[in-house]
């Protein structure tokens, strides 16, 4: 385990593999155990794999000081970049992370060198409807607390699968790692989650889908095709204005498909990265 300080906010990031860099970007209540069976894949095909906790409520350094608006979150990714001095950088994201990197890719595209985006939060899906009370609850006085005994109630979470976004059991302690740092353990991170939420809209979404047209570097698109929250309609919106988009299903997974199907997730991005390894 690594960190970063980035002025506003101090990023801790797992590493492994030599070669081209790889930074992956999950979402929200996630951190980098997400990828922690996609990572090993990659890395042993010769890339060099950068895995941060982003401050979206599962971390553990909390960020007061940063802007934590969605295009404030991908401005920290951008600075994250350059701060490791990270050129012709490949993207891997998932859920609110895939937004997060659509607004990079719009915003900050200078040091991509392509992207791969698993099911995501995409134009006006941001957040999709299970999830579209939560931006008005964390406006609320009040809402931080309440959301921290939403997420304590583990067995309504289970049952749901995380609200349909896992298909298959999350490790316990995996989900402990997601849930328990904004439900329990800091007051400082609860702060850090709502404010995110309180900034979630799709404007942002949507604003960056009117630029991506002009992103040219090569764009995976490895979606679920029974994904509850992300249809595979949103996928092939993407590929329709991304000029450089190829689009490669997976089955028996919902949105958390580096949870629910890591295996074939891993070999896609192997084979997209040597694919696109000079492109």
């Amino acid at each position: 385990m690594h960190e970063v300080d980035l002025g506003t906010a101090r990023i801790r990031y797992r590493e492994s593999g030599e070669g081209p860099p790889v930074v992956f970007v999950h979402g929200l209540l996630a951190n980098s155990r997400l990828w922690r069976k996609v990572v090993p894949t990659v890395a042993e095909a010769g890339f060099r794999c950068l895995v941060p906790d982003w401050p979206l409520g599962a971390h553990e350094i909390p960020a007061p000081d940063a802007d934590l608006t969605p295009p404030g979150v991908a401005a920290l990714i951008d600075r994250f970049l350059a701060a490791l001095e990270l050129t012709d950088v490949t993207v891997v994201a998932n859920d609110t992370g895939g937004a997060l990197t659509q607004i990079l890719m719009a915003n900050h595209p200078e040091r991509l060198g392509r992207v791969v985006l698993t099911p995501s939060d995409s134009f006006e899906r941001f957040f999709p409807p299970v999830f579209a009370a939560l931006p008005r609850l964390a406006r609320v006085p009040g809402g931080e607390w309440l959301l921290g005994q939403t997420l304590r109630a583990r067995r309504l979470l289970r049952a749901t699968g995380l609200a349909w976004v896992a298909k298959h059991p999350i490790p316990e302690d995996v989900l402990d790692s997601y849930l328990l740092p904004s439900s329990q353990r800091d007051p400082a991170i609860r702060r850090d989650l709502g404010r995110f939420l309180a900034a979630v809209d799709k404007r942002h979404t949507l604003t960056a889908a009117t630029k991506l047209s002009g992103f040219s570097r090569p764009v995976l698109l490895a979606w679920a095709t029974e994904d509850k929250h992300f249809p595979m309609s949103l996928a092939r919106r993407l590929a329709d204005i991304l000029p450089n988009a190829e689009l490669r299903e997976i089955g028996d997974s919902y949105t958390f498909v580096p949870e629910d199907q890591p295996a074939e997730l891993a070999a896609m991005v192997v084979d997209f990265l040597r694919t696109h390894a000079a492109t």
